[in-house]
């Protein structure tokens, strides 16, 4: 089957399926006579266990490893369980700050409410961002102020 149709079976769009390509997780065939990547159904097993692990959290590039030792016979179950196991609490501690985020912009958005707009004179970039009391340390160092 060509690309689009891997494609549709799959409910990704074809560029899904050329980057999967591009990054090695699928292997087509090539058509002799006019050079068309051709996929099989083992591409679109494939392709819907990628879509499964990207659910999941898992990466392009976590995913390589799993396919990897996968077709060299290996289990990567317990490569999957230790990576999910230490991504986990990375998840919470984000969720925390999300909602640490979430809470500031509905502090902001209720003090703002009846603030009028300004205009940039020189001092004052926007009075509504500046009006916002300064962070903490603390605050700064958890958003890890590089976003």
């Amino acid at each position: 089957m060509k690309v689009s149709e891997l494609a549709r079976l799959a409910g990704v769009t074809a560029e899904t399926v050329r980057h999967y390509t591009r990054e090695g997780l699928l292997h087509p065939e090539r058509h002799p006579e006019n050079g068309y990547q051709l996929y099989g159904q083992g591409d679109l097993d494939r392709l819907r266990f990628i879509q499964r692990a990207r659910t999941l959290g898992f990466g392009v590039a976590e995913i390589r490893d799993i396919l990897d030792h996968a077709d060299h016979g290996d289990s990567p179950c317990p490569m999957v369980r230790d990576l999910l196991a230490s991504r986990l609490p990375q998840i919470r501690a984000r969720i925390v700050e999300l909602e640490s985020l979430a809470s500031r912009m509905e502090q902001a958005l209720t003090a703002w409410e009846k603030m009028p707009d300004g205009t940039p004179d020189g001092h004052s970039l926007c009075r509504l961002i500046e009006s916002f009391p300064e962070p903490l340390n603390a605050e700064v160092d958890a958003g890890k102020e590089t976003r």
